[in-house]
């Protein structure tokens, strides 16, 4: 079959998984999308998806099944047991997990599918939210290489980086340690713009002198916590929007777990989960985008 003329069934249509499934079918890809959200499903109709009522329907004469979730309860849910969908899925299925769950689960679902002679990935995803409007996204592909070469075509719709790192759960692994260190700069940006602005610096200027400087850093250049500084970010729009500080506080805490594990020294990842805990402790900053950290820092009017 041409790769073009292939279905995809999409699963989880969120603040990723919406702007994904929108790139593949602007690739040309048929896609057939599946979330609870009516206002999600909605969305990705409105991007040329076609709807399904559920998973089971929407996974039916599927060439490719591409699911997107919030953590691993959701998935291990999706795909195992008695209803899982792996029971369903016919053999020459492309199973691609683009979730961040421990690597753990990435392994058992690769396992369950190759049981039943499925090929799959674990393929997290990095590059937030604007990447994956713009089909920029990095890829963090584990499993078999035979497997990421029949689902290349697919991810180089969604993606701009597609790297294989190692057996099933490796994705997994790069994607934890990435995120580990994400939310380390973006915690150390915020601090020192916040010290700037304290001294009476501009956070702007600040910001293109460290962006100039060996201070420059993702969070700085492409994501920058300071209102006001860099538009179509979520800190200039209230820190709606983006990757949620409950999303990223799941991730710290599957670092700490995959650290533990290898008895690995993460004490900077431990700091950057308690501070997050600690923003995340006021309910309403919980799904405000993850550089609300800056809020952490920032004073209150007047002093």
């Amino acid at each position: 079959m041409n790769e073009i003329n292939k279905k995809i069934t999409f699963i989880g249509l969120g603040n990723m998984g919406g702007p994904m499934a929108a790139n593949l079918v602007r690739a040309g890809f048929t896609v057939v999308a599946c979330d609870l959200s009516e206002a999600m499903l909605r969305r990705a109709v409105d991007h040329g998806c076609q709807r399904a009522a559920s998973a089971h329907e929407a996974i039916e004469g599927a060439d490719v099944v591409v699911s997107m979730l919030p953590n691993g309860e959701a998935v291990r849910s999706l795909y195992l047991g008695a209803r899982g969908l792996l029971q369903v899925m016919g053999p020459e299925t492309l199973l691609i997990e683009c979730s961040t769950i421990a690597a753990s689960d990435a392994r058992q679902i690769v396992a369950a599918a190759s049981q039943r002679d499925i090929a799959a990935l674990d393929a997290p995803v990095s590059g937030g939210t604007a990447a994956a409007a713009a089909g920029t996204l990095s890829f963090m592909c584990g499993g078999e290489a035979e497997a990421l070469e029949r689902a290349r075509p697919v991810l180089a719709a969604m993606g701009a980086n597609i790297f294989h790192a190692g057996p099933a759960g490796s994705g997994q692994v790069a994607k934890i340690c990435n995120n580990m260190l994400l939310a380390i700069h973006m915690i150390g940006t915020a601090e020192a713009l916040q010290m700037g602005v304290d001294n009476g610096l501009d956070p702007k200027v600040l910001s293109e002198i460290m962006c100039a400087s060996s201070g420059g850093n993702w969070s700085l250049e492409k994501y920058n916590p300071y209102p006001g500084v860099m538009e179509n970010v979520p800190a200039s729009h209230d820190y709606e929007g983006g990757f949620s500080v409950a999303l990223m506080l799941k991730d710290l805490g599957l670092a700490m777990d995959t650290a533990a594990g290898s008895a690995s020294s993460t004490p900077l990842g431990a700091l950057a989960k308690n501070l997050y805990q600690l923003h995340g402790g006021d309910p309403g900053n919980r799904q405000l985008d993850f550089s609300s950290i800056q809020n952490l820092f920032r004073r209150p009017a007047g002093n």
